[in-house]
Formats: structure tokens, sequence, C-alpha cells
């Protein structure tokens, strides 16, 4: 056992032994009183057995005011003498009613001031004083021997009281009988208290070892997860910081990374909660098993872990056999299942010096690793698109669309085939009251993460009708597109909400034009496909934006009621000098038209792009070349001026 719990035990021992001992103390003074008590009761009752078997035997009854007769004081002589001769009695005094002394046996007391114990004694109650002889302040000569003073009182055969009897009884032998007993009482209290106290020290041990095993267990539970038993993120953080201050000192690498399992919401929503924890389970066994012991395997929450491995300048090799280690089946309900992991990781110093930040930037490559199914990346500062600055914005963006700093501006759709243009683009813009005009680019991305994404659709969605609603070109209303995430197609009430806005402005359905993501389409397919069918139903067109750039199937294409295909601006710009992407091109719209879509192509910034894409039979342009976003209230002029321009043409 360590010397610092012997000290402990020692000190909680002593402390344990106090009020043992204060009980015993306690209890010795209570034995002591009752044991006076029962030497005053003993003198009292001796006191009063002489009164009254002896005393009124000798006496003729009549009251002691008159004074004895010779007859009654010879009696009375010859009684005490037997009694003082036996050592019963120390002294002897007869009393009247007035509590007056009427015979003493040494002749003390006569003719002196009353006593209050006589007179109460006369009054028919008996007390008892524990003294010494000659003590009383009328009293002559040396203190003597330890005695019983009783006050009696006497009666005769009418039980008439005619007097009192004070008497002094020898303590010595009660005292001795009341010490014998109290010797037996104090050793069995010695016995009973030392038997207490090792019966409460061996439970107070007992207890103690449970509490130091309970503190353990505690302890170890705070900074253990409960499924896996591995290292939680409190104890993961603790290790970081230790690992960091260890390769300071010792100037060794210390890699920090972050493994996410692939698919294995799939495994939970398939086969239940429990066979995902089996499956958590041996992960963490098997990765557990592979640390090499100053290593840590730790379970972050989820599906996600953590790990530290030190003394690594290329951790490459070792995260891989961590990954082969996951991909590995796993066994659950006889199934044989098959995970993935994504692992993206830092290498302290050169990465960062701080826990936290090296913590961010591994997240970072992990999520750069599952986007891109590289399995595991290294942290690039390149891969990083936010900073504390982004997230600021994104905070303020709510206080942004209830105080009026967004704004829509609006880019026209141009036909290819007669240069008409009946649909323009809704898209936001931020006037910024410190950072001036932000693009989306600037603050979408991050709100998309976040439930913010839903106000923010609802509100652009809701201007671009009302700014819209009565804008005519050639007295023919204008369609506006507007551009919705994937957290919108998610949310159940999307398309309910939208119709509900139509109706209450009174808009056509066809005016207004959906356009969704790849990435959206298939972040929940169902729920989007349900979404598209109901806006559709409506009279609400689908126009699926950026296409070529994801991974679309093209089952989707012809299952889902899409009515456009928007290419994607990184094969418009680049077609002409590049013969992949123009081919790339002209498949989409021989694809689109195949299906009965109809083709956009979009960041058409030169006129030579815009005449391939009319040779090549897209429908409709956008782009800088036709007009950059405006607001709407310079809508009207632009196509004013534009109408001169194509009367200008045509002459």
């Amino acid at each position: 056992m360590p010397r610092s719990v012997l000290r402990l035990f020692a000190i909680h021992a002593a402390v344990s032994l106090v009020p043992v001992l204060l009980l015993g103390m306690a209890l010795a003074f209570t034995y002591r009183t009752e044991s006076r008590d029962r030497g005053l009761a003993a003198g009292r009752a001796k006191a009063t057995l002489l009164a009254d078997a002896s005393v009124a035997a000798v006496l003729d009854g009549h009251s002691l005011n008159s004074g004895l007769t010779s007859s009654e004081l010879k009696a009375v002589r010859r009684l005490v003498d037997y009694a003082e001769h036996d050592g019963r009695v120390l002294r002897f005094r007869l009393r009247d009613l007035n509590g007056g002394v009427v015979f003493a046996d040494d002749g003390s007391g006569l003719g002196e001031v009353v006593d209050d114990e006589a007179l109460a004694a006369a009054g028919g109650e008996t007390i008892a004083l524990l003294t010494r002889l000659n003590s009383d302040s009328n009293d002559s000569g040396p203190s003597g021997d330890a005695a019983v003073e009783v006050y009696v009182p006497l009666t005769n055969a009418n039980q008439e009281r005619i007097g009192v009897l004070e008497t002094y009884l020898p303590y010595g032998p009660i005292n001795d009988d009341v010490n014998a007993a109290l010797s037996n009482l104090y050793r069995n209290l010695v016995l009973g208290l030392g038997a207490l106290y090792v019966v409460l020290f061996v439970i107070s041990l007992s207890v103690s070892r449970g509490l130091r095993r309970q503190v353990a267990i505690n302890g170890f539970m705070a900074e253990h997860d409960t499924l896996t038993n591995l290292p939680n993120r409190t104890l993961f953080l603790r290790r970081a910081e230790a690992a960091l201050h260890g390769a300071d000192v010792n100037r060794e690498p210390v890699t920090i990374a972050i493994i996410d399992l692939d698919r294995f919401k799939e495994v939970n929503d398939t086969l239940g909660h429990h066979n995902g924890d089996h499956v958590l389970v041996e992960i963490a066994r098997r990765l557990g098993a592979h640390a090499r012991p100053n290593d840590t395997i730790a379970r972050l929450g989820g599906d996600e872990f953590g790990v530290i491995l030190r003394g690594l300048r290329d951790p490459s090799r070792e995260l891989a056999a961590l990954r082969t280690l996951i991909d590995r089946e796993v066994e659950v309900s006889g199934l044989p299942l098959s995970l993935e992991a994504s692992i993206g990781y830092v290498v302290a110093p050169f990465d960062g010096v701080a826990v936290d930040e090296l913590l961010q930037h591994a997240d970072v490559a992990m999520y750069v690793a599952k986007a891109k199914h590289l399995g595991i990346v290294r942290y690039d500062a390149g891969q990083d698109h936010y900073d504390a600055t982004k997230l600021e914005l994104v905070a303020q963006l709510r206080h942004a669309i209830d105080d009026g700093q967004l704004v829509l501006h609006y880019q026209p759709k141009e036909s290819l085939t007669d240069g008409h243009v009946d649909t323009i683009e809704a898209l936001v813009r931020w006037q910024h009251p410190t950072h001036g005009f932000l693009f989306p680019d600037s603050f979408l991305p991050l709100a998309e993460q976040t439930d913010l994404i839903d106000r923010l659709t609802d509100w652009v969605l809701a201007r671009a009708l009302v700014e819209t609603n009565h804008l005519l070109v050639n007295d023919q209303p204008l369609a506006v597109a507007v551009n919705v995430s994937a957290r919108n197609l998610s949310s159940p009430d999307f398309a309910d909400a939208v119709i509900g806005t139509l109706r209450r402005l009174g808009m056509a359905a066809n005016r207004l034009i959906i356009e969704i993501t790849e990435t959206a389409l298939l972040a929940d397919p169902e729920r989007a496909a349900s979404a598209l069918a109901k806006l559709s139903d409506f009279g609400v067109r689908i126009s699926l934006d950026d296409f070529g750039s994801g991974q679309t199937s093209l089952g989707y294409l012809s299952a889902l009621p899409i009515h456009e295909l928007k290419i994607d601006k990184s094969f418009v710009t680049d077609m002409l000098v590049n013969p992949a992407h123009a081919a790339i091109v002209r498949s989409i719209i021989d694809l689109g038209h195949n299906l009965s879509l109809s083709v956009v192509g979009e960041g058409v910034e030169t006129e030579e792009t815009r005449m391939m894409l009319c040779h090549a039979g897209c429908d409709i342009a956008q782009g800088f070349l036709m007009a950059r976003p405006m607001p709407v209230d310079r809508l009207p002029e632009w196509f004013m001026a534009r109408a001169e321009r194509m009367v200008a043409v045509k002459t």
C-alpha cells in the first residue's frame, strides 16, 4: 500500500476514534451520575427503614413539638448506641414539626437555625444529600467522612406526622458497592466501545475501499467512452496537449488524425442502432489492439475516432494500416459488412501548434478525403475555406435578413433561337454595413450547413416573386428562377410553403423556376423527388443547375420532373480552347434534347462562346455577355436599351 494511502488511512482511523472516545466519556459521566443517585437512593431507603422500623417503634406517637418523654429518651439512646456501635449511623437527630432539634446524639444543632431540608421533611418530603460530617456552616469540629445526610418524616400508627428524623449514614460502604458496579460498567463500556470502534473501523475500511473503487470507476467513465471503453474527447484533448508539450521538448513530430466511417448511417438505418453499436465496438477493439504503447485511439463521438501518433515523420503508412483494419469485414447478425473510412490528419508543429487549431485542420482534411473519396488526406491550407471572418458573417446573416441588408440582383436568360428573354434568375447579394457589397460565395456555403438557409431561401423566394410579379416585357410576364439548397429540399413542408407563397401573391405557377444542383438532388433523393413532384404537379418548373459537375444518375433525369438542364459553366467558359469540354457540352445538349429538356449554357462571356453554343443546338445562354446581374429597378431600362439595339441591328 502506498505511503500516502497509509497516512490517509491513519488519519482516518484517528479521526474515527474521536467520536468513540467522546461517546465513552459521556457514558462514563452518565454512569457516575446515575451511581451517585443510586447511592443517595440507598441512603434514603436505609434512613426510611430506620425511621419506620426502629425510631417510630420507641416513640409513643405524640408530636415531638412537646419534646421526648424520659422513657422515649432512654429508648432512643439505646437505639442510637446500638446503631452507632454497628457503624450504621454517624449522627442521629430528632426534630419537631417546626424543624427544631429535640434530640442529638452528639448534642449538636440544639437551638440553631432551622434547615430548609428539615422544614421540607416536616411537610412530608424525604430528602437525601451527599455531604461530609461537620460540613454544614453551623457545625463545629473537623470535616468528617463522606456521608449521606437524610431527612425523613416520622409518623405514628395513624400515619400522622409527629416529627423528623435527621441521620447521617456512612457513604463508604455505599460508595464501595457503587464503585464495584461502576468498575464492571466501565469494563463493559470499554469492551463495548472497543468492539464498536473495531466494527466501525472495519465498516469504514470496507466503505472507503468501495468508494475508492467507485471513484476510480467514475474517473474512468469521465474520461472514456461508455460503449467502446476507448478514451473520450476529454481525455483525447488532454493527451494531445501532453503529446504536443513532449514534442516541443523532445523535438519529435506528433500526428493528430480524425477518422470518420463512411456509410455508417446506412448501417444504423438498415440494421438498427444495436447492430451499429456492435460495429463500433469491433472497430474500436481492432484500432485499440493495433495502437502502439505511446499512441492514443479515442472515440470522439458517433462514428468519429481520434488518433494521436508520436514520433512518426511520415504517418501515412500507420494511418493506412488503421484504415485497412476498418475495411475488414465485420459480421453483424450473420451478415458480413465492409465499411470504409475517411481520414484527415495533421503533423505538428508543421501544420499548427495548438490543439484546437490542429483538430480543426484535421477535420477539414477529413472532409476533403470524404468528399473526394481519397481515403487519407493531410491538411493543406488551400483546403480550408472556413475562417473566423466567415463564421462571423454567418452569425450576422440572421440580423441581415431582418434589417433589410439583403438585396436581389437579376440576370436575364436569352433564347439562342430568337434572342427573346422571358426568364431572369434571382441572385442574392448582401450590402454589409462594414464589409461592403458581398457576393453569395462569402456566406452561402456556411449558411447551408445551418437552419438559417431555410430562412434565407424563404426570404429570397418571397422577395423575388413580389419584385417580379408585375414585371412585363412586351406585355408578357417574366418568369423568375430561384436557387434552392439540399437542406431546403429535405424539409418536409418546403413544397407546401412554395405553393402557399404563389397562392398568396396570386402568381401563376409557371412563372417560377426552382433551380437545384446535382449535389442537392443526391443528398436525400426520396424527399427531393417527393418535393419536386409536388411542385411540378402544381405547375412550377424545375431546372437542374451546374449539370456535369456532379454524379447524377441518368435514371434520375428520366424519373424526376425536370424541365431544364443548365450546363456547368466550367465546361462552357473554356470550350473554345478545350476540345474535351466542348465535346461534353455537345453531349449534354444532345442528352437534354433526347429527354425533351431545355438546355441552358452558363458562363457565356464572349460572342464566340455564344455562337459555338448556338451551333451546338443549345436553347438558352446566360452570362456577362448578355448582362451582368442587376437590381430589379434597372431591368426595364436594360430591356428598353436591348430592344433598341435589336431594332438597330435589323435595320
